[in-house]
């Protein structure tokens, strides 16, 4: 149990190199989906985790609420993903893999895309809860000012064991049922107790002397980061987030580490698509973006446009992304042409973003042929195995 939990969440030097290393083998067997949807096909071939992280993310910002991506499955091993002319024929084709072997394959209309990203904070030693929490955006602590008036919250660390069966059953398992449904990513009962509550920190959140919210901490005592891992509010009710317990977790949490020797607290991340709500509101709370400090952090996306459509051009141009730039930093990326103007208002002003780079999709696309490959262009994925 202890062994699986570190072979996906170490960040061990070592432990990491040895992961990406086998994750990415050329012998391995890797997925490679075509999905289909809003007049945009899109394929996602290479390491699994990349299905729920960043195909499930395409198919979500092209969804219109009546219709459901077709997909069509087939493999390729892991020296198949280094020709693209293995790859499935899609308008938009993304590769996982490592990042060695992505910054490998052709750069013609492509970009090198974290597979995730991280928010971190970093205290220093004379740091307090209310310097902690004036890196918070004015607006984001404005609003906890006004809930916290509204409800008499307390927060406090629980050592109780039977308050982790109530956390995992009534508040962490519902949370994530109602927020992803059947795309929910969970740990299990038996390891989130054996490796996380028996050596981590754990944390009720009251209202009027009831617990209304909760998280689940893994703590690294060598590097003394404290890592939310498991987060929930009872139920997973709306009125919970209505009333702003969910955030509040997050608020509370600063100030506690702020006040009890964290040296870095890691809210975890997200995909590295700005669009992504996630995204935007956990760089509110004054956190810098970085690569994970897991195997994830050596692992990256390769994104190659192979139609240029004006379906292609919306979804470019209403999801900028965190790219790798070739000197290795991370910068946003924002596609415009002369009828779609950057969506500059998914922000991505954070610590670890170093730069803005703005692409012209008719610069960007000028040798890509026009026209989609067809839902019907499957032929290549069907027995891809190579």
């Amino acid at each position: 149990m202890r062994a699986g939990y570190l072979w996906r969440n170490s960040s061990n030097p070592w432990l990491t190199r040895l992961r990406t290393a086998w994750d990415t083998r050329d012998r391995a067997v890797f997925p490679a989906a075509r999905s289909d949807l809003g007049g945009l096909s899109v394929s996602y071939s290479g390491l699994a985790e990349g299905l729920a992280y960043t195909l499930d993310f395409t198919e979500l910002r092209r969804e219109d609420g009546a219709h459901g991506a077709e997909r069509v499955m087939a493999q390729l091993t892991g020296r198949g993903l280094k020709s693209p002319a293995r790859l499935p024929d899609t308008d938009i084709t993304i590769v996982g893999t490592s990042a060695a072997r992505a910054r490998r394959l052709p750069t013609a209309a492509s970009l090198v895309i974290p597979m995730r990203v991280h928010f971190v904070i970093d205290f220093d030693a004379d740091d307090d809860a209310g310097s902690a929490r004036r890196r918070i955006s004015k607006r984001e602590r404005e609003q906890f000012n006004r809930d916290s008036r509204r409800h008499d919250w307390r927060w406090g660390p629980v050592r109780d064991p039977e308050w982790f069966d109530v956390f995992y059953d009534r508040f962490y398992r519902p949370t994530m049922f109602n927020r992803h449904g059947n795309r929910e990513r969970t740990e299990t009962k038996d390891v989130s107790y054996e490796c996380l509550f028996r050596t981590g920190r754990m944390f009720a959140l009251y209202e009027d002397g009831e617990p209304v919210g909760g998280a689940l901490c893994h703590w690294d005592r060598t590097t003394a980061t404290l890592t939310l891992r498991l987060l929930g509010v009872l139920d997973g009710a709306q009125e919970h987030y209505d009333h702003g317990a969910f955030k509040a977790v997050y608020h509370f949490l600063i100030g506690w580490s702020a006040d009890h020797g964290v040296r870095r607290l890691d809210f975890q991340g997200t995909e590295p698509f700005l669009s992504k709500g996630t995204y935007q509101w956990k760089r509110r709370f004054g956190t810098r973006v970085v690569l994970p400090p897991n195997h994830f952090g050596s692992k990256r996306l390769w994104l190659q446009v192979r139609r240029d459509t004006p379906e292609v051009r919306d979804f470019l141009v209403a999801n900028p992304v965190l790219a790798e730039a070739a000197d290795g930093v991370l910068e946003a990326v924002y596609f415009h042409d002369a009828g779609r103007p950057a969506r500059t208002d998914y922000s991505a002003k954070s610590p670890g973003v170093e730069r803005i780079r703005m692409i012209d999709l008719d610069v960007f696309l000028a040798a890509v042929p026009q026209g989609s490959t067809g839902a019907t262009a499957q032929d290549s994925t069907e027995g891809a195995l190579a």
